[in-house]
């Protein structure tokens, strides 16, 4: 295969939605107050659901989306932070609830930008030859590592799930899935953490947004030229849902008039490796983005590392 391409999205938000009004109510903190911070309204939480069932729910959607059987899937990746599994992990998980009988299946974890790692190891799984249809997904259960008395945190992140299925594209055929750019700093990885046997979220919230508003808008143009698009010819863009100011600052900057611009962040909160493949899964859905549309991608976040590649939506 000379590259990949995405077949079908599909998402899934478990059904209790937290206002806030609701954590006025848990903590010292207002509407106007996180509105003002972070650009949320509401999120979702997860009760009695694992990592691995909103992974499923996510999935079973995707891949009733795409027209495959599961059984054509030979490759299985979740992007996720908050699984509690060790063995077996959620990818396996899933794939044994879809009836997949033997595929690869791994589970990466680099947190905010999971996702769009993921898609680009899937991606290269494809073209090397390893693979030939990919189930790719993101899910997250951010609820679990959450201080409920620490206003800074609990107000920002809620629990979801998005999916992508890829297959491969023939000598000739243009691919979908453009070449991405990835790394980290890890100088500043203490910035967010999640560490620890009975782990609580924390972050230094100002050095994340720092360097997400002056050293991620470049990144963004990078995947732009190696896909050799302008930021003009972008239809979509779908930055993680870290923060509405940190999604404006960067949208700004990249100076993509054309572009619809994911602002999911606002209804679903911060769902870590989930928020890509959910905002752009929901975009797809409403009909906001066309079949064929350049989408940017681009995850940033924990660790700190970043990853982003200019899509073709489905």
């Amino acid at each position: 295969m000379t590259g990949s391409r995405i077949v079908a999205l599909g998402h899934y938000q478990p059904p209790k939605v937290l206002t806030n009004h609701d954590l006025a109510q848990l903590v010292e903190t207002d509407d106007e107050w996180i509105r003002s911070r972070v650009g949320i309204r509401t999120r979702h939480i997860a009760e009695g659901e694992s990592v691995a069932d909103l992974a499923f729910r996510a999935a079973e959607k995707a891949v009733a989306a795409s027209g495959f059987d599961a059984s054509s899937i030979d490759l299985v990746v979740v992007a996720t932070c908050t699984a509690i599994d060790r063995s077996p992990n959620t990818a396996a998980q899933v794939a044994a609830r879809l009836g997949i009988a033997a595929p690869a299946a791994y589970d990466i974890n680099t947190v905010c930008s999971g996702f769009s790692y993921a898609l680009a190891t899937a991606d290269h799984a494809i073209r090397a030859g390893a693979a030939t249809r990919a189930l790719v997904i993101g899910a997250e259960k951010m609820t679990d590592v959450l201080d409920w008395t620490d206003r800074t945190t609990c107000v920002i992140f809620g629990d979801g799930a998005g999916a992508a299925v890829i297959e491969g594209v023939g000598e000739g055929e243009e691919p979908g899935i453009y070449p991405v750019v990835w790394g980290s700093d890890p100088s500043k990885g203490d910035a967010v953490r999640i560490d620890g046997w009975d782990p609580t979220i924390s972050q230094a919230g100002q050095t994340v947004f720092r360097w997400a508003t002056t050293q991620i808008a470049p990144l963004a143009l990078r995947a732009c030229e190696k896909a050799g698009i302008q930021p003009s010819e972008l239809g979509g863009f779908v930055p993680h849902q870290a923060n509405l100011r940190i999604i404006d600052a960067i949208a700004a900057k990249i100076g993509a008039p054309n572009a619809v611009v994911a602002r999911d962040v606002v209804d679903s909160g911060n769902t870590s490796a989930a928020s890509i493949p959910l905002a752009l899964s929901k975009l797809v859905e409403r009909g906001e983005l066309r079949s064929g549309a350049a989408v940017l991608l681009l995850g940033f976040g924990g660790g700190l590392a970043y990853a982003g590649q200019v899509v073709r939506c489905p």
